[in-house]
């Protein structure tokens, strides 16, 4: 199905609203963990809210409906404030339209479109935005950090307007479809794991260790402590360390005593000679 940006005038106005707002959603988060980007989602949707509700009435309780919990990826949050304003358009013309649906809906996107939107841009845009970015900075070029931005934020703002023209064309009734034929399922299940594919490619390509220890052998050249690891699993250490870290990550040690560890660590072992 077609994204539709052939809309009235008032209608792109209003969306194009909706779009640059949505940058605001979580720069303050003044609802803290209870509320989490609520204030910012209303604000984000009011330009819809003060367009289908004329009367004072109807547009605090509009308001109200939207002051509850709201956390969605950022990169693809665009989506439900179209589903939204296209619900909320329904609400003002139909009378026996369930104004607790939109609620409802707006909530159930959250899980699957957050794992979506993490998977795609946490763990595959941005991923080999940092890959190509850190490779050109370890070569001191300035096209490194600038590279990185670039990559990540092109397909992100895109993501972020078609997304809010998707939501507010398709409508409730498309994603009820998705929800009843698994479709959703599917591409949240797809998308992570093409995510943890991409993180899995970036710490085997990223993460390295080579030991310069050499062990004697009577009558032949010293070999190398790092023959014996990678015969053994190429990549074992870099893993290994990998790993340990992810273990600390879930035990809820803060993230910046592990980066203070590692930074400790690689100088230690570069003191004592054994990189």
């Amino acid at each position: 199905m077609s994204i539709r940006t052939d809309l009235p005038k008032e209608d792109r106005k209003m969306l194009n609203s909706i779009f640059l707002r949505s940058f605001t959603v979580f720069a303050g988060c003044p609802g803290g963990s209870v509320k989490a980007g609520a204030d910012g989602f209303l604000y984000s949707v009011m330009p819809a809210l003060k367009r289908f509700y004329k009367g004072k009435d109807e547009l605090a309780d509009a308001m109200t409906r939207h002051t509850t919990w709201y956390n969605i990826t950022q990169n693809v949050g665009t989506f439900a404030m179209g589903l939204v304003a296209a619900m909320e358009k329904e609400n003002s013309e139909k009378e026996n339209f369930d104004p607790e649906s939109i609620v409802a809906l707006k909530t159930s996107l959250m899980g699957p479109m957050s794992g979506i939107g993490d998977a795609i841009f946490w763990g595959v845009v941005r991923v080999i935005a940092a890959g190509i970015g850190i490779n050109l900075a370890l070569q001191g070029s300035i096209l490194g950090p600038l590279l990185f931005l670039v990559i990540y934020n092109v397909p992100s703002v895109l993501c972020r307007y078609y997304m809010t023209y998707m939501g507010y064309t398709l409508g409730s009734s498309f994603i009820e479809k998705m929800y009843s034929s698994g479709l959703m399922k599917m591409v949240t299940k797809a998308a992570s794991t093409l995510g943890l594919i991409m993180v899995g490619a970036m710490t085997a390509s990223n993460v390295s260790f080579s030991s310069i220890l050499t062990m004697e052998v009577e009558g032949s050249e010293p070999v190398l402590i790092q023959t014996y690891l990678d015969s053994i699993f190429i990549g074992l250490v870099p893993l290994g360390l990998t790993l340990f870290c992810l273990w600390l990550l879930k035990r809820n040690v803060n993230v910046n005593y592990i980066l203070a560890g590692v930074l400790v660590l690689a100088i230690v072992l570069g003191l004592i000679g054994v990189v």
